[in-house]
């Protein structure tokens, strides 16, 4: 799967959504896949007969699904439906506002920590807390009832809005990081807010909170980038792990490979932040090899650095290492693999990892394909 588009953002942006069909009719031909452009209409009657029997609203989800496809000039084939219908069954059941169990007590744990990592004295957060909200509560008594992340979110908003030194004191603290029925990251919505195809009722982050700008987010970040992959499985664990990680975590095997070094499977090539000297654990492993590739430090740095972009794949060094790889084991190298991430979150109560979420879905996807 090169490409999950019809034809690049941008142009789709330009045009005017008057002549939306028209423009999208135009490049079909040019489009990646034996579908391209499919009448609206046509899209959403497969939508709808693809999702889990028992989903409420089934015309309504059906459009906002099908709106965002074509916003983003994503190819509406069967693979690439199942797909954003599968993550949104495993993240959501196909609820725009999920409730998260023990969310009052996960989310003031979590104010406390953050509290205390910032050094705020727990006092002055309890104080805070006391202060009567806009609807007559506490902004205790309403944290005590929280039942979403949309409603926590909404708490936050309001005190930061409404306290004096509100910012100041929980500004930093709210702990809403995804949200929507594909638990998209807040932060990567506002980073991909261009060319939204609805007008904002708020922010951008208001907006992951909704059924449609949570399947539009949501949809961006499983569908938005180019790979190679041969099975949607990898592209699942990316849902998870990150854009590439799958294909980064099969490059880590192969460094593994060829230098005898242990690295944890995670898709994370270089350490955030990490000075050419103190490199992180693949980029250091990767280096040993830098004589026999021909490659300096700063060379090997450049060429990690692409570990978030498609074309990472056509550098020397990731060519060099898996030919210096595969000729150690003497046969080829799977170019990609679940990453071995345990998942982290207040959320989560369970050890769970992303090759289980990446399998999960996976079951989703082709019962969804069966249908």
């Amino acid at each position: 799967m090169p490409s999950n588009r019809i034809c690049p953002p941008r142009a789709l942006r330009a045009l005017a959504w008057v002549a939306l069909a028209l423009s999208l009719a135009a490049c079909a031909s040019r489009a990646p896949s034996r579908d391209g452009w499919r009448p609206p209409a046509e899209v959403r009657a497969e939508i709808a007969r693809r999702m889990p029997a028992g989903v409420a609203d089934r015309e309504g989800w059906a459009a906002d699904i099908q709106v965002a496809f074509a916003a983003q000039g994503l190819i509406p084939d069967a693979e690439n439906l199942c797909a954003v219908l599968a993550v949104t069954q495993q993240e959501s059941s196909f609820q725009a506002n999920p409730p998260v169990p023990g969310l009052a007590r996960i989310a003031r744990g979590e104010i406390d920590r953050r509290a205390a990592d910032a050094h705020v004295p727990g006092f002055l957060v309890d104080a805070a807390l006391k202060v009567t909200s806009g609807d007559g509560r506490s902004y205790a008594e309403r944290l005590a009832a929280v039942r979403t992340e949309q409603e926590l979110n909404a708490i936050f908003e309001d005190f930061t809005g409404r306290v004096p030194m509100g910012e100041r004191l929980l500004g930093g603290f709210n702990p809403v990081r995804t949200g929507g029925p594909m638990q998209v990251g807040i932060a990567f919505a506002e980073a991909h807010a261009e060319g939204y195809p609805w007008p904002l009722q708020g922010s951008i982050r208001d907006e992951v909170f909704t059924r449609r700008g949570g399947m539009y987010f949501g949809i961006a970040h499983l569908l938005g980038y180019p790979t190679r992959y041969t099975r949607p499985l990898y592209r699942f664990a990316d849902f998870n792990a990150g854009w590439h990680a799958s294909r980064n975590a099969a490059f880590q095997a192969a460094v593994t490979e060829a230098t005898g070094i242990d690295l944890a499977l995670d898709g994370d090539l270089l350490r955030p932040g990490a000075p050419l000297d103190a490199p992180g654990s693949t980029e250091r492993a990767v280096r040993t090899l830098g004589p026999r590739l021909g490659l300096d430090d700063r060379a090997i740095r450049r060429a990690l650095e692409r570990g978030d972009r498609l074309d990472f794949e056509d550098e020397a060094l990731y060519r060099g290492i898996f030919a210096l790889a595969e000729q150690a084991r003497g046969g080829p190298l799977p170019r990609a693999v679940l990453p071995g991430i345990k998942l982290e979150s207040p959320k989560i109560t369970r050890d769970l990892t992303t090759a289980w979420f990446a399998n999960r879905v996976d079951t989703r996807w082709r019962q969804c394909m069966a249908r």
